[in-house]
């Protein structure tokens, strides 16, 4: 009976043994099978990221080219509502009014006053001190000397007086001839352009 009893005994060990491996296949066969799970959950993940991306690539290329046709039209209603514009502009000049002749403004350097028989014109007021009433003044023809009787007459200004005192670069001169500018005391007001008029004696 013992016999027999190891005899069952070493069966039960050998049918142990041969369970044995096969549980670890089966194990390593269900971890294959996870790995290989996991592996097609994370490269599912993968593509479905790299879709999302294009996907939004596109968007924006869309995006940006609805933009673009948008600026272009509002380009081409600029440049259409100029044209317009331009061709309403050369209708209307297209058709001038009659305009008045444009009055011509000549300038007169200095006033010629009517000429009287007993005065010469000798210069021109260049220049007016008022806080020294000296009126600087450029003699064209003749000659002045001081107790010469003068006229100055302008377009507000004409008055009458006595050559008193002339100064030449501020020296005392008792004559001044035709191409010199001189400083003369004045008894009013004298403005630039007046006239110079010598009076002659009788």
């Amino acid at each position: 009976m013992a016999a027999r009893k190891k005899s069952k005994g070493s069966k039960k060990s050998k049918k142990a043994k041969k369970r044995k491996p096969v549980a670890r296949k089966k194990r390593k066969v269900a971890k294959k099978r996870k790995v290989a799970r996991k592996a097609k959950k994370k490269t599912k993940a993968r593509k479905k990221t790299a879709k999302g991306r294009a996907k939004k690539k596109v968007a924006r290329k869309s995006k940006k080219r609805v933009t673009k046709k948008r600026a272009k039209k509002k380009v081409a209603k600029k440049t259409k509502k100029k044209t317009k514009a331009k061709k309403k502009v050369s209708k209307r000049k297209a058709t001038p009014r009659s305009k008045a002749p444009a009055k011509k403004t000549v300038v007169t350097a200095a006033p010629v006053a009517a000429p009287v028989p007993d005065e010469e014109r000798v210069g021109v007021v260049t220049h007016y001190y008022t806080h020294l009433s000296v009126a600087v003044v450029h003699l064209d023809a003749g000659a002045l000397q001081v107790g010469d009787t003068i006229r100055i007459k302008g377009y507000t200004s004409d008055f009458t007086q006595m050559v008193t005192s002339m100064e030449v670069d501020h020296v005392h001169v008792s004559e001044a001839r035709a191409g010199q500018s001189f400083g003369l005391k004045v008894v009013e007001h004298a403005r630039e352009h007046d006239g110079v008029y010598r009076v002659r004696k009788p």
